[in-house]
């Protein structure tokens, strides 16, 4: 039996593991591919450790900082194996596997670390008109197949959403040969980082359509994407008649948005929040389940590799905890995300977790550019912080102190836009 196994062998998990020998424990990291490092093998563009490393890496660079650590400190990994689910009985988890050097295997554990990250939402996920051509990619697909297997999906490219994979595969594809025709984003404004609309499509002169989708894609005789048609919407997402735009092409490429991968955890019946599509945590990173952990993507999807390490961090030194600490259940209150709040993790305040910093992230739901946030207890205001320049595509985090809380009352947390 492992005291600690850590689901997913990327920024998350690496950084997870790592904690945990650290701090004196028995570790196992589970990883599915047949290399550690998880989809930063794939991001060979730079940006990566700014605020852990104070240098700036590629994906790969960033990883290898991680995974020659693992082996330094020869922690135990095993590769090329999935995790198909995880039970608990009692105080033990039960975690089910498959690999084809194995075959259907079983361990035990007495806490678990989730990092699996998360998955790309794909066209049958969304309402896309027309014909079912080749040619058709996740962002994050094209970038593995030109990346790591050196193919380039198309020639003549339009890219459907404005996320950060979408627009660096925007500059990637260009830098390759291939002509970006642009970018099209459903929201009036972009949901990537704004360094990325600058750097990926800016500096190339890719345009971006805002407010725009693609109402329509168009097969050859041969069922290959040969056209796209675009059209503006209007403030309820409906396409606007005679703003209709065409396009030839031979590869779309959707970065519609990214949901974190938590199925291996349908036995448990852990408690979900419908906003982040993933569970509902306390200060702690712990779950419903107890010693159960999340972090990283599996969490909330984060725009800095580099917040995804911390957080792991955390959940890791806690994880630590859980296993040493024998103290009484303390009561629970419910953070709940109020106006102009899109989510904001952690949902639960768990006083029996008091040595967990109150760490908050959370997104709007909407470009402001000053606002005052506030939290609220039995209507008085317990913390406030005056925040610039929002937007829905990055993740903002605060940390107070929560110790004097009332342990009965929920608390509330709102952002009140300023003129």
């Amino acid at each position: 039996m492992r005291e600690i196994v850590v689901i997913g062998g990327g920024a998350g998990g690496l950084a997870a593991a790592i904690v945990a020998k650290e701090e004196g424990k028995d570790v196992l990291l589970i990883e599915r591919e047949e290399t550690l490092g998880g989809i930063l093998n794939q991001c060979i563009h730079n940006g990566f450790g700014l605020e852990v490393f104070k240098e700036e890496y590629t994906g790969p660079e960033y990883a290898y900082q991680y995974i020659k650590k693992i082996k330094d400190l020869n922690i135990d990994y095993i590769l090329d194996t999935t995790v198909t689910g995880i039970d608990k009985n009692e105080d033990i988890f039960t975690i089910s596997m498959t690999s084809k050097s194995q075959g259907i295997t079983t361990l035990e554990a007495k806490s678990v670390i989730l990092t699996s990250g998360c998955y790309e939402r794909t066209r049958g996920q969304i309402t896309m008109p027309g014909d079912r051509p080749r040619g058709v990619f996740t962002a994050g697909s094209a970038q593995r197949y030109l990346n790591i297997d050196g193919y380039l999906v198309g020639k003549k490219v339009f890219i459907l959403g404005s996320g950060d994979i979408g627009l660096i595969m925007a500059r990637r594809m260009t830098l390759e040969g291939a002509k970006v025709l642009g970018v099209a984003e459903i929201m009036p404004y972009s949901n990537g980082l704004n360094r990325n609309i600058v750097q990926c499509l800016n500096d190339f002169s890719i345009p971006l359509y805002l407010s725009h989708t693609v109402t329509k894609t168009i097969a050859d005789e041969n069922n290959n994407l040969e056209k796209i048609i675009i059209q503006k919407v209007d403030e309820t997402f409906k396409p606007v008649e005679g703003t209709e735009k065409v396009f030839e092409v031979d590869a779309l490429l959707l970065s519609i948005g990214l949901i974190p991968d938590i199925t291996i955890l349908d036995n448990l019946k852990i408690d979900t929040d419908s906003k982040t599509k993933s569970a509902i945590v306390n200060q702690a990173y712990e779950t419903s389940v107890p010693g159960l952990f999340i972090s990283g993507n599996a969490l909330q999807v984060h725009d800095l590799v580099d917040n995804v390490t911390k957080e792991s961090q955390r959940a890791a030194m806690n994880a630590v905890k859980y296993l040493e600490k024998k103290q009484d259940l303390g009561k629970k209150i419910r953070l709940i995300a109020g106006k102009n709040i899109g989510y904001v993790t952690p949902q639960i305040i768990d006083f029996s977790w008091k040595e967990a910093n109150l760490i908050l992230s959370f997104r709007t739901t909407k470009k402001i550019e000053k606002a005052i946030l506030k939290v609220f207890q039995n209507n008085s205001v317990i913390y406030e912080k005056r925040m610039v320049f929002l937007v829905p595509a990055e993740m903002e985090t605060i940390s107070f102190d929560y110790l004097n809380l009332n342990q009965e009352e929920d608390l509330y947390m709102e952002l009140e836009e300023l003129s």
